[in-house]
């Protein structure tokens, strides 16, 4: 249900997710770091397959963050009314 204040306060997980992204790569690559020195080559690859994962989430997390904010309606565009349910018909 909208109310009609959802884009004057909104909130951006973007960054949010960048800084955990940056922490899970931190991990992933210390991982895979001790796992090669320990002579543990499937946590080793492992790890590294898990740092391309965030790797690639980063990218994409950088790219969106570029982009700037995306449109929003503005005051002018009235709240939408919640469904009430009432006007389906059962078939």
């Amino acid at each position: 249900m909208r109310t009609g204040n959802e884009p004057a306060t909104a909130r951006s997980p973007l960054r949010m997710r960048f800084w955990l992204g940056v922490w899970g790569l931190l991990w992933a690559v210390s991982g895979t770091a001790v796992f090669a020195l320990a002579e543990r080559p499937g946590w080793a690859i492992t790890c590294a397959v898990l740092s391309l994962v965030v790797m690639t989430d980063l990218m994409i997390v950088v790219h969106r963050l570029h982009q700037g904010p995306h449109f929003q309606p503005g005051h002018g565009v009235p709240p939408y009314e919640p469904d009430r349910g009432n006007d389906r018909r059962r078939r």
